[in-house]
Protein backbone atom coordinates (compact mmCIF):
# COMPACT_ATOMS: atom_id res chain seq x y z
CA UNK A 1 0.00 0.00 0.00
CA UNK A 2 1.47 3.60 -0.06
CA UNK A 3 2.52 5.20 2.04
CA UNK A 4 0.51 7.31 4.63
CA UNK A 5 2.11 10.83 3.82
CA UNK A 6 3.18 11.91 0.59
CA UNK A 7 5.95 14.54 -1.06
CA UNK A 8 4.27 17.38 -2.93
CA UNK A 9 5.76 18.14 -6.18
CA UNK A 10 5.06 21.05 -8.50
CA UNK A 11 6.00 21.20 -12.34
CA UNK A 12 4.43 20.28 -15.31
CA UNK A 13 2.50 16.16 -15.71
CA UNK A 14 2.86 14.18 -18.21
CA UNK A 15 -1.10 14.30 -20.06
CA UNK A 16 -3.14 11.12 -20.31
CA UNK A 17 -2.35 8.89 -23.21
CA UNK A 18 1.66 10.82 -23.49
CA UNK A 19 3.99 8.67 -24.94
CA UNK A 20 6.59 7.74 -23.25
CA UNK A 21 8.88 10.19 -25.66
CA UNK A 22 6.86 12.79 -24.78
CA UNK A 23 7.57 12.58 -21.20
CA UNK A 24 8.49 16.34 -20.19
CA UNK A 25 12.09 16.84 -19.45
CA UNK A 26 10.39 18.76 -15.92
CA UNK A 27 8.40 15.63 -14.87
CA UNK A 28 12.19 13.27 -15.15
CA UNK A 29 13.41 15.41 -12.68
CA UNK A 30 10.87 15.67 -10.52
CA UNK A 31 10.73 12.09 -9.96
CA UNK A 32 15.09 12.12 -9.85
CA UNK A 33 15.11 14.85 -6.99
CA UNK A 34 12.37 11.85 -4.99
CA UNK A 35 15.55 9.51 -5.33
CA UNK A 36 18.32 12.27 -4.62
CA UNK A 37 19.33 10.49 -1.25
CA UNK A 38 20.31 7.37 -3.43
CA UNK A 39 21.88 9.56 -6.30
CA UNK A 40 23.73 12.21 -4.34
CA UNK A 41 24.00 11.67 -0.67
CA UNK A 42 25.36 8.37 -0.40
CA UNK A 43 26.39 8.06 -4.44
CA UNK A 44 28.78 4.68 -3.18
CA UNK A 45 26.00 2.93 -1.43
CA UNK A 46 23.04 1.15 -2.10
CA UNK A 47 19.46 2.54 -3.96
CA UNK A 48 16.83 2.08 -6.26
CA UNK A 49 15.20 1.11 -9.19
CA UNK A 50 12.38 2.80 -11.05
CA UNK A 51 10.19 1.91 -13.54
CA UNK A 52 7.24 3.83 -14.73
CA UNK A 53 4.58 3.08 -17.51
CA UNK A 54 1.38 4.11 -18.96
CA UNK A 55 -1.43 1.67 -20.41
CA UNK A 56 1.52 -0.30 -20.98
CA UNK A 57 3.75 1.52 -22.81
CA UNK A 58 6.83 2.42 -20.47
CA UNK A 59 7.40 6.36 -19.50
CA UNK A 60 10.34 6.35 -17.73
CA UNK A 61 13.12 3.88 -16.13
CA UNK A 62 15.89 4.72 -14.02
CA UNK A 63 18.90 3.38 -11.58
CA UNK A 64 19.82 4.97 -8.59
CA UNK A 65 22.95 3.67 -6.24
CA UNK A 66 24.78 0.67 -6.55
CA UNK A 67 23.90 -2.64 -7.30
CA UNK A 68 27.20 -3.96 -5.37
CA UNK A 69 29.14 -2.09 -3.37
CA UNK A 70 32.28 -4.43 -3.18
CA UNK A 71 32.39 -4.39 -6.65
CA UNK A 72 31.08 -0.55 -7.67
CA UNK A 73 28.00 -1.97 -10.02
CA UNK A 74 25.36 0.65 -10.47
CA UNK A 75 21.81 -0.36 -10.30
CA UNK A 76 19.93 -0.11 -13.88
CA UNK A 77 16.80 -0.78 -14.57
CA UNK A 78 17.36 -4.38 -15.68
CA UNK A 79 18.88 -5.10 -12.30
CA UNK A 80 17.61 -8.25 -10.49
CA UNK A 81 15.85 -7.90 -7.09
CA UNK A 82 14.62 -10.33 -4.42
CA UNK A 83 11.00 -8.46 -4.16
CA UNK A 84 10.31 -10.11 -0.78
CA UNK A 85 6.21 -10.12 -0.49
CA UNK A 86 5.29 -8.74 -3.81
CA UNK A 87 5.80 -12.30 -4.93
CA UNK A 88 2.57 -13.31 -3.28
CA UNK A 89 0.07 -11.93 -6.48
CA UNK A 90 2.61 -14.39 -8.71
CA UNK A 91 1.77 -17.40 -6.30
CA UNK A 92 -2.29 -16.22 -6.47
CA UNK A 93 -1.83 -15.97 -10.15
CA UNK A 94 -0.68 -19.73 -10.84
CA UNK A 95 -3.51 -21.28 -7.81
CA UNK A 96 -6.06 -18.82 -10.10
CA UNK A 97 -4.92 -20.83 -13.30
CA UNK A 98 -4.98 -24.12 -11.59
CA UNK A 99 -8.61 -23.06 -10.80
CA UNK A 100 -9.38 -21.88 -14.31
CA UNK A 101 -8.18 -25.58 -15.64
CA UNK A 102 -10.33 -27.09 -13.09
CA UNK A 103 -7.60 -28.67 -11.50
CA UNK A 104 -8.45 -27.45 -7.52
CA UNK A 105 -11.26 -24.91 -6.75
CA UNK A 106 -10.03 -21.92 -4.01
CA UNK A 107 -13.03 -23.07 -1.68
CA UNK A 108 -11.20 -26.62 -1.33
CA UNK A 109 -10.22 -28.01 2.11
CA UNK A 110 -6.55 -27.53 1.87
CA UNK A 111 -6.36 -30.65 3.57
CA UNK A 112 -7.22 -32.37 0.77
CA UNK A 113 -3.69 -31.65 -0.61
CA UNK A 114 -1.50 -30.70 2.19
CA UNK A 115 -2.93 -33.62 4.79
CA UNK A 116 0.28 -32.93 7.03
CA UNK A 117 -1.69 -29.66 8.34
CA UNK A 118 -3.80 -30.94 11.28
CA UNK A 119 -7.35 -31.01 11.67
CA UNK A 120 -8.82 -28.16 13.57
CA UNK A 121 -12.31 -29.07 13.51
CA UNK A 122 -13.16 -26.34 10.84
CA UNK A 123 -11.40 -26.17 7.33
CA UNK A 124 -9.12 -23.64 6.22
CA UNK A 125 -9.83 -23.32 2.47
CA UNK A 126 -7.40 -22.11 -0.42
CA UNK A 127 -9.04 -18.97 -0.17
CA UNK A 128 -8.13 -18.17 3.54
CA UNK A 129 -4.50 -18.95 2.23
CA UNK A 130 -5.27 -16.42 -0.31
CA UNK A 131 -6.66 -13.63 1.58
CA UNK A 132 -4.36 -14.26 4.69
CA UNK A 133 -7.64 -15.39 6.83
CA UNK A 134 -6.43 -18.92 7.65
CA UNK A 135 -5.61 -18.54 11.59
CA UNK A 136 -2.50 -20.19 10.56
CA UNK A 137 0.34 -18.80 12.55
CA UNK A 138 3.50 -16.82 10.73
CA UNK A 139 6.26 -18.90 9.69
CA UNK A 140 8.70 -16.53 9.81
CA UNK A 141 7.61 -15.77 13.54
CA UNK A 142 7.48 -19.70 14.13
CA UNK A 143 10.86 -20.50 12.95
CA UNK A 144 12.41 -17.32 14.70
CA UNK A 145 10.96 -18.69 17.84
CA UNK A 146 11.85 -22.25 17.24
CA UNK A 147 15.73 -21.37 16.68
CA UNK A 148 16.33 -18.55 18.64
CA UNK A 149 17.51 -16.38 15.23
CA UNK A 150 17.06 -17.46 11.32
CA UNK A 151 19.51 -15.18 10.19
CA UNK A 152 22.62 -18.00 9.78
CA UNK A 153 20.81 -20.92 9.04
CA UNK A 154 19.43 -21.97 5.75
CA UNK A 155 15.36 -22.12 5.70
CA UNK A 156 13.43 -24.87 3.19
CA UNK A 157 10.05 -25.61 2.22
CA UNK A 158 10.90 -28.70 4.37
CA UNK A 159 11.27 -26.39 7.12
CA UNK A 160 8.08 -24.36 7.08
CA UNK A 161 5.76 -27.57 6.34
CA UNK A 162 7.45 -29.20 9.33
CA UNK A 163 6.75 -26.61 11.88
CA UNK A 164 3.36 -25.56 10.33
CA UNK A 165 2.48 -29.27 10.55
CA UNK A 166 3.73 -29.40 14.38
CA UNK A 167 0.87 -26.32 15.65
CA UNK A 168 -1.74 -27.49 17.48
CA UNK A 169 -4.11 -24.46 17.14
CA UNK A 170 -4.81 -21.29 15.10
CA UNK A 171 -4.45 -17.69 15.79
CA UNK A 172 -8.21 -17.51 15.81
CA UNK A 173 -11.13 -19.41 13.73
CA UNK A 174 -10.47 -19.42 10.09
CA UNK A 175 -12.35 -16.37 8.31
CA UNK A 176 -13.16 -14.66 11.58
CA UNK A 177 -10.34 -12.31 11.06
CA UNK A 178 -7.09 -10.99 9.01
CA UNK A 179 -3.72 -11.89 10.00
CA UNK A 180 -0.65 -11.61 7.01
CA UNK A 181 0.73 -15.19 7.56
CA UNK A 182 3.37 -16.22 5.24
CA UNK A 183 2.91 -19.94 6.46
CA UNK A 184 -0.05 -19.69 3.85
CA UNK A 185 1.50 -18.74 0.61
CA UNK A 186 4.33 -21.11 1.32
CA UNK A 187 1.61 -24.15 1.44
CA UNK A 188 -0.07 -22.23 -1.55
CA UNK A 189 3.16 -23.03 -3.48
CA UNK A 190 3.50 -26.61 -2.14
CA UNK A 191 -0.36 -26.84 -3.57
CA UNK A 192 0.26 -26.11 -6.80
CA UNK A 193 3.32 -28.38 -6.92
CA UNK A 194 1.27 -31.07 -5.57
CA UNK A 195 -1.86 -30.52 -8.17
CA UNK A 196 0.10 -29.31 -11.54
CA UNK A 197 3.00 -31.79 -11.30
CA UNK A 198 5.45 -29.17 -11.18
CA UNK A 199 7.22 -26.72 -9.01
CA UNK A 200 6.08 -23.31 -8.74
CA UNK A 201 8.88 -22.14 -9.88
CA UNK A 202 8.79 -24.07 -13.71
CA UNK A 203 4.73 -23.72 -13.44
CA UNK A 204 4.91 -19.74 -13.43
CA UNK A 205 7.77 -19.68 -15.94
CA UNK A 206 5.97 -21.86 -18.20
CA UNK A 207 2.15 -20.43 -17.80
CA UNK A 208 2.76 -16.79 -16.64
CA UNK A 209 6.71 -15.62 -17.27
CA UNK A 210 7.63 -16.58 -20.56
CA UNK A 211 4.11 -15.88 -22.53
CA UNK A 212 4.55 -12.06 -20.70
CA UNK A 213 8.12 -11.60 -21.78
CA UNK A 214 9.24 -11.35 -18.06
CA UNK A 215 12.81 -12.99 -19.22
CA UNK A 216 14.39 -12.06 -16.39
CA UNK A 217 12.51 -13.22 -13.44
CA UNK A 218 12.16 -16.40 -11.33
CA UNK A 219 10.85 -18.01 -8.05
CA UNK A 220 14.59 -18.83 -6.40
CA UNK A 221 14.36 -21.76 -4.79
CA UNK A 222 18.38 -22.38 -4.38
CA UNK A 223 20.07 -19.40 -2.75
CA UNK A 224 22.75 -21.01 -3.45
CA UNK A 225 22.19 -20.11 -7.48
CA UNK A 226 24.64 -18.20 -9.75
CA UNK A 227 21.74 -15.32 -10.89
CA UNK A 228 23.89 -12.77 -13.58
CA UNK A 229 22.96 -8.79 -12.66
CA UNK A 230 21.55 -9.77 -9.02
CA UNK A 231 22.12 -6.97 -6.89
CA UNK A 232 23.01 -7.29 -3.32
CA UNK A 233 21.40 -5.92 -0.48
CA UNK A 234 22.36 -4.17 2.86
CA UNK A 235 21.01 -3.03 6.48
CA UNK A 236 22.64 -0.16 8.46
CA UNK A 237 25.19 -1.48 11.25
CA UNK A 238 26.37 1.69 13.33
CA UNK A 239 27.71 3.79 11.13
CA UNK A 240 28.10 2.05 7.87
CA UNK A 241 26.46 -0.95 5.69
CA UNK A 242 26.39 -4.29 5.84
CA UNK A 243 25.55 -7.28 3.70
CA UNK A 244 21.91 -8.18 4.43
CA UNK A 245 20.71 -10.96 1.81
CA UNK A 246 18.14 -13.95 2.51
CA UNK A 247 19.21 -17.13 2.66
CA UNK A 248 16.25 -19.47 2.21
CA UNK A 249 14.79 -21.75 -0.40
CA UNK A 250 11.37 -21.45 0.95
CA UNK A 251 9.25 -19.40 -1.96
CA UNK A 252 5.74 -18.98 -2.46
CA UNK A 253 5.48 -15.97 0.26
CA UNK A 254 8.59 -14.53 -1.47
CA UNK A 255 12.08 -15.09 -3.33
CA UNK A 256 10.72 -14.04 -6.94
CA UNK A 257 13.84 -12.47 -8.33
CA UNK A 258 12.70 -9.62 -10.67
CA UNK A 259 13.40 -6.38 -12.69
CA UNK A 260 11.54 -3.34 -12.69
CA UNK A 261 10.75 -3.53 -16.41
CA UNK A 262 9.25 -7.29 -16.06
CA UNK A 263 7.04 -6.09 -13.28
CA UNK A 264 6.10 -3.42 -15.33
CA UNK A 265 5.27 -5.97 -17.86
CA UNK A 266 3.03 -7.76 -15.51
CA UNK A 267 1.00 -4.78 -14.42
CA UNK A 268 -0.08 -4.24 -18.02
CA UNK A 269 -1.50 -7.79 -18.32
CA UNK A 270 -3.82 -7.43 -15.34
CA UNK A 271 -5.10 -3.99 -17.35
CA UNK A 272 -5.04 -6.28 -20.96
CA UNK A 273 -4.52 -9.61 -19.98
CA UNK A 274 -2.69 -11.85 -22.06
CA UNK A 275 -1.90 -14.11 -19.35
CA UNK A 276 -5.37 -14.92 -17.28
CA UNK A 277 -8.32 -12.81 -18.22
CA UNK A 278 -10.31 -9.87 -16.74
CA UNK A 279 -12.77 -12.09 -14.38
CA UNK A 280 -9.28 -13.78 -12.84
CA UNK A 281 -8.53 -10.67 -11.86
CA UNK A 282 -11.28 -8.95 -10.99
CA UNK A 283 -11.64 -12.03 -8.53
CA UNK A 284 -7.95 -11.80 -7.29
CA UNK A 285 -8.46 -7.65 -6.88
CA UNK A 286 -12.24 -8.02 -5.24
CA UNK A 287 -11.98 -7.54 -1.32
CA UNK A 288 -11.96 -10.80 1.13
CA UNK A 289 -14.78 -11.03 3.27
CA UNK A 290 -14.47 -12.26 6.68
CA UNK A 291 -17.38 -14.15 8.43
CA UNK A 292 -18.92 -11.51 10.36
CA UNK A 293 -19.42 -10.08 7.05
CA UNK A 294 -16.47 -7.09 7.30
CA UNK A 295 -14.34 -6.87 3.86
CA UNK A 296 -10.80 -6.53 4.36
CA UNK A 297 -8.34 -4.52 1.92
CA UNK A 298 -6.64 -7.64 1.10
CA UNK A 299 -7.77 -10.43 -1.99
CA UNK A 300 -5.49 -12.77 -3.23
CA UNK A 301 -1.74 -11.53 -3.29
CA UNK A 302 -2.91 -7.92 -3.94
CA UNK A 303 -3.77 -4.70 -1.72
CA UNK A 304 -6.37 -2.63 -2.49
CA UNK A 305 -6.63 1.14 -1.66
CA UNK A 306 -6.74 4.81 -2.42
CA UNK A 307 -4.63 7.80 -3.00
CA UNK A 308 -5.51 11.23 -3.09
CA UNK A 309 -9.19 9.91 -4.28
CA UNK A 310 -7.83 7.36 -6.81
CA UNK A 311 -8.36 3.69 -6.24
CA UNK A 312 -4.74 2.09 -6.48
CA UNK A 313 -3.99 -1.70 -6.46
CA UNK A 314 -0.68 -2.97 -5.24
CA UNK A 315 1.68 -4.63 -3.05
CA UNK A 316 5.29 -4.28 -0.95
CA UNK A 317 7.69 -6.08 -0.13
CA UNK A 318 10.36 -6.03 2.67
CA UNK A 319 12.79 -9.46 2.94
CA UNK A 320 16.61 -8.63 4.93
CA UNK A 321 18.21 -5.33 3.04
CA UNK A 322 15.58 -5.65 0.32
CA UNK A 323 12.48 -3.50 -0.16
CA UNK A 324 10.36 -3.41 -3.14
CA UNK A 325 6.50 -2.08 -4.53
CA UNK A 326 4.83 -2.51 -7.70
CA UNK A 327 1.25 -1.06 -7.92
CA UNK A 328 -1.00 0.61 -10.65
CA UNK A 329 -4.05 3.21 -11.09
CA UNK A 330 -6.42 1.55 -12.78
CA UNK A 331 -8.34 4.30 -13.41
CA UNK A 332 -5.32 6.60 -15.02
CA UNK A 333 -3.34 3.36 -16.27
CA UNK A 334 -0.21 4.25 -14.36
CA UNK A 335 1.83 1.60 -12.91
CA UNK A 336 4.81 2.18 -10.77
CA UNK A 337 7.49 -0.69 -10.14
CA UNK A 338 10.53 0.26 -7.31
CA UNK A 339 12.97 -1.77 -6.04
CA UNK A 340 15.82 -1.27 -3.37
CA UNK A 341 18.57 -3.19 -1.60
CA UNK A 342 18.78 -0.76 1.26
CA UNK A 343 16.46 -1.45 4.28
CA UNK A 344 16.53 1.93 4.95
CA UNK A 345 14.39 2.66 1.65
CA UNK A 346 10.77 3.40 1.60
CA UNK A 347 9.40 2.21 -1.64
CA UNK A 348 5.90 2.93 -0.67
CA UNK A 349 6.56 6.99 0.39
CA UNK A 350 8.85 6.88 -3.25
CA UNK A 351 6.00 5.38 -4.97
CA UNK A 352 3.53 8.32 -3.44
CA UNK A 353 5.63 11.14 -4.97
CA UNK A 354 5.98 8.87 -8.48
CA UNK A 355 2.33 9.34 -8.45
CA UNK A 356 2.44 13.09 -7.79
CA UNK A 357 4.82 13.74 -10.60
CA UNK A 358 2.79 11.90 -13.06
CA UNK A 359 -0.76 12.50 -12.48
CA UNK A 360 -0.95 15.65 -10.40
CA UNK A 361 -3.70 18.35 -10.74
CA UNK A 362 -5.89 14.45 -11.97
CA UNK A 363 -5.48 13.69 -8.45
CA UNK A 364 -7.77 14.75 -5.39
CA UNK A 365 -6.48 17.94 -4.19
CA UNK A 366 -3.51 16.16 -1.54
CA UNK A 367 -4.95 15.36 1.94
CA UNK A 368 -1.95 15.96 3.87
CA UNK A 369 -1.85 14.48 7.56
CA UNK A 370 -2.20 17.58 9.91
CA UNK A 371 -2.17 16.37 13.61
CA UNK A 372 -5.10 17.87 15.15
CA UNK A 373 -4.44 20.75 17.94
CA UNK A 374 -5.66 19.46 20.42
CA UNK A 375 -7.07 20.85 23.58
CA UNK A 376 -5.58 21.24 27.52
CA UNK A 377 -6.03 18.95 29.76
CA UNK A 378 -4.54 18.82 33.46
CA UNK A 379 -1.74 16.92 34.17
CA UNK A 380 -3.67 15.35 37.32
CA UNK A 381 -6.13 13.90 34.30
CA UNK A 382 -3.22 12.56 31.97
CA UNK A 383 -1.75 11.02 34.80
CA UNK A 384 -5.12 9.28 35.36
CA UNK A 385 -4.76 7.83 32.10
CA UNK A 386 -1.51 6.58 32.20
CA UNK A 387 -0.55 2.69 33.07
CA UNK A 388 -0.86 -0.55 31.35
CA UNK A 389 -3.57 -2.29 29.16
CA UNK A 390 -3.83 -5.60 27.46
CA UNK A 391 -6.17 -6.34 24.51
CA UNK A 392 -7.56 -10.05 25.28
CA UNK A 393 -7.95 -11.38 21.56
CA UNK A 394 -4.70 -10.43 20.18
CA UNK A 395 -2.51 -9.88 23.61
CA UNK A 396 -1.19 -6.67 22.69
CA UNK A 397 0.11 -4.69 25.57
CA UNK A 398 0.07 -0.98 25.59
CA UNK A 399 1.73 0.99 27.84
CA UNK A 400 0.99 4.81 28.47
CA UNK A 401 3.36 6.92 30.46
CA UNK A 402 3.45 10.57 31.58
CA UNK A 403 6.63 12.85 30.60
CA UNK A 404 7.25 16.22 30.27
CA UNK A 405 3.92 16.60 31.21
CA UNK A 406 2.48 14.71 27.87
CA UNK A 407 1.00 11.32 27.70
CA UNK A 408 3.23 9.39 25.67
CA UNK A 409 3.04 5.84 24.37
CA UNK A 410 5.83 3.45 26.06
CA UNK A 411 8.00 3.92 28.16
CA UNK A 412 10.38 5.57 26.51
CA UNK A 413 10.04 8.82 23.87
CA UNK A 414 7.24 7.04 22.62
CA UNK A 415 4.62 9.17 20.15
CA UNK A 416 2.50 11.29 22.18
CA UNK A 417 -0.95 11.30 22.38
CA UNK A 418 -2.93 14.02 21.83
CA UNK A 419 -5.84 15.43 23.82
CA UNK A 420 -9.03 15.74 21.80
CA UNK A 421 -11.41 15.72 25.28
CA UNK A 422 -10.53 14.67 28.47
CA UNK A 423 -11.29 10.62 27.14
CA UNK A 424 -10.48 11.05 23.66
CA UNK A 425 -7.18 10.95 22.24
CA UNK A 426 -5.23 11.27 18.67
CA UNK A 427 -1.86 9.16 18.38
CA UNK A 428 -0.65 8.41 14.34
CA UNK A 429 -4.06 7.13 12.64
CA UNK A 430 -5.36 6.05 16.23
CA UNK A 431 -7.87 7.24 18.17
CA UNK A 432 -8.40 6.28 21.96
CA UNK A 433 -11.49 6.85 23.66
CA UNK A 434 -11.29 5.57 27.44
CA UNK A 435 -14.08 4.37 29.24
CA UNK A 436 -15.13 6.91 31.76
CA UNK A 437 -14.58 6.01 35.84
CA UNK A 438 -11.25 4.82 37.62
CA UNK A 439 -9.37 2.29 35.89
CA UNK A 440 -11.04 2.53 32.81
CA UNK A 441 -9.81 0.91 29.71
CA UNK A 442 -10.28 2.63 26.24
CA UNK A 443 -11.45 1.50 22.56
CA UNK A 444 -8.80 2.12 19.96
CA UNK A 445 -9.84 2.96 16.64
CA UNK A 446 -7.98 2.58 13.29
CA UNK A 447 -9.10 6.31 11.61
CA UNK A 448 -8.88 4.53 7.98
CA UNK A 449 -10.98 1.40 8.51
CA UNK A 450 -10.75 -1.98 10.28
CA UNK A 451 -12.71 -2.98 13.74
CA UNK A 452 -12.27 -1.32 17.31
CA UNK A 453 -10.27 -2.80 19.63
CA UNK A 454 -10.90 -2.95 23.37
CA UNK A 455 -8.13 -2.21 25.60
CA UNK A 456 -8.38 -3.53 29.42
CA UNK A 457 -6.84 -1.73 32.39
CA UNK A 458 -4.26 -3.93 34.19
CA UNK A 459 -2.66 -3.79 37.61
CA UNK A 460 1.22 -3.45 37.71
CA UNK A 461 2.97 -6.07 39.53
CA UNK A 462 5.46 -5.60 42.48
CA UNK A 463 8.65 -6.62 41.04
CA UNK A 464 10.51 -8.80 43.28
CA UNK A 465 13.93 -11.21 43.49
CA UNK A 466 11.75 -13.86 45.16
CA UNK A 467 8.58 -13.37 42.64
CA UNK A 468 10.78 -13.45 39.94
CA UNK A 469 12.72 -16.64 40.84
CA UNK A 470 9.56 -18.45 40.28
CA UNK A 471 9.20 -17.78 36.75
CA UNK A 472 13.28 -19.60 36.77
CA UNK A 473 13.23 -23.00 35.19
CA UNK A 474 13.26 -25.10 32.13
CA UNK A 475 10.43 -25.67 29.23
CA UNK A 476 9.15 -26.98 26.41
CA UNK A 477 7.34 -26.33 23.20
CA UNK A 478 5.68 -29.31 20.78
CA UNK A 479 4.91 -26.76 18.69
CA UNK A 480 8.25 -25.24 17.38
CA UNK A 481 10.04 -28.40 18.66
CA UNK A 482 12.16 -25.92 21.25
CA UNK A 483 13.34 -26.09 25.11
CA UNK A 484 14.09 -22.94 26.53
CA UNK A 485 15.68 -22.04 29.74
CA UNK A 486 14.52 -19.08 31.90
CA UNK A 487 16.94 -17.39 34.61
CA UNK A 488 15.96 -14.55 36.67
CA UNK A 489 18.14 -11.74 37.63
CA UNK A 490 16.71 -9.17 40.64
CA UNK A 491 14.94 -7.53 37.79
CA UNK A 492 13.87 -9.79 35.03
CA UNK A 493 13.74 -12.84 33.24
CA UNK A 494 16.56 -13.97 30.50
CA UNK A 495 15.06 -16.57 28.14
CA UNK A 496 16.95 -18.34 26.18
CA UNK A 497 17.36 -21.44 23.26
CA UNK A 498 20.89 -23.29 22.07
CA UNK A 499 23.74 -20.82 21.64
CA UNK A 500 21.32 -17.83 21.11
CA UNK A 501 21.24 -14.06 22.79
CA UNK A 502 18.66 -14.54 25.26
CA UNK A 503 15.42 -12.59 25.21
CA UNK A 504 15.59 -9.80 28.03
CA UNK A 505 12.05 -10.18 29.43
CA UNK A 506 10.53 -7.41 31.91
CA UNK A 507 7.39 -7.76 34.06
CA UNK A 508 4.31 -5.36 33.04
CA UNK A 509 1.44 -6.85 35.09
CA UNK A 510 0.60 -10.59 37.24
CA UNK A 511 2.57 -13.41 35.16
CA UNK A 512 2.76 -11.03 31.82
CA UNK A 513 5.98 -10.11 30.58
CA UNK A 514 7.42 -7.87 27.61
CA UNK A 515 10.66 -9.40 25.65
CA UNK A 516 12.07 -9.42 21.97
CA UNK A 517 8.99 -8.35 20.39
CA UNK A 518 6.82 -11.21 22.20
CA UNK A 519 4.31 -10.89 25.09
CA UNK A 520 5.02 -13.73 27.42
CA UNK A 521 2.50 -14.93 29.77
CA UNK A 522 2.91 -17.12 32.58
CA UNK A 523 0.41 -20.02 33.21
CA UNK A 524 -0.48 -21.30 36.59
CA UNK A 525 -1.80 -24.35 38.37
CA UNK A 526 -2.47 -23.12 42.17
CA UNK A 527 0.41 -21.01 43.03
CA UNK A 528 2.90 -23.69 40.58
CA UNK A 529 3.77 -22.19 37.54
CA UNK A 530 3.22 -24.87 35.21
CA UNK A 531 4.71 -22.92 31.56
CA UNK A 532 3.99 -19.79 29.41
CA UNK A 533 2.36 -18.61 26.05
CA UNK A 534 4.58 -16.57 23.38
CA UNK A 535 2.88 -13.83 21.25
CA UNK A 536 3.40 -11.46 18.66
CA UNK A 537 1.59 -9.67 15.65
CA UNK A 538 1.03 -12.70 13.58
CA UNK A 539 1.52 -15.61 16.36
CA UNK A 540 -0.81 -16.18 19.03
CA UNK A 541 -0.42 -17.82 22.37
CA UNK A 542 2.53 -20.64 21.33
CA UNK A 543 2.71 -22.81 24.17
CA UNK A 544 5.73 -24.19 26.47
CA UNK A 545 5.02 -26.31 29.22
CA UNK A 546 7.51 -26.53 32.27
CA UNK A 547 10.26 -29.56 32.49
CA UNK A 548 10.33 -30.89 35.58
CA UNK A 549 13.53 -31.06 37.61
CA UNK A 550 15.24 -33.92 37.29
CA UNK A 551 16.20 -35.38 41.11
Amino acid sequence: MFAKWVLVLAGAVAAPGMAASQVPDTTSRMVDRLFEAWRNNDADGPGCALGVSRNGEVLYERGYGMANMETGTPITPSSIFHVASVSKQFTAMAVMLLARDGKLSVDDDIRKYVPEIPDYGTPITIRHLLTHTSGLRDQWALLRLARGRFEENRITDADVLDIASRQRSLNFTPGAEYVYSNTGYTLLALIVRRVSGKSLRDFSDERIFKPLGMTKTHFHDDYTMLVPGRTSAYARRGDGWRVSIPNFDTYGATSLFTTVGDLLKWEANLERPTVGDSALFREMEAPGRLTSGDTIDYGFGLSAGRYRGAPVVGHGGADAGYRSYVGRFPQHGLAIAIACNASTANPGALADGVADAYLGSALAANAREVPPRGVPVSASVLQRRAGVYYQPTTHQVIELTMRDGKLIGGRNGGPTLIPLSENRFRVGNNELTFARGENAGFEMRDLEGGRPATFERRQPAEITPASLAGYAGEYFSEDVNAHYVVTASDSGLSLRTGTTDPIAARLVFNDTFLGGGYTIEFLRSGAEVTGFEVTNSRMRRVKFVRVPQRR
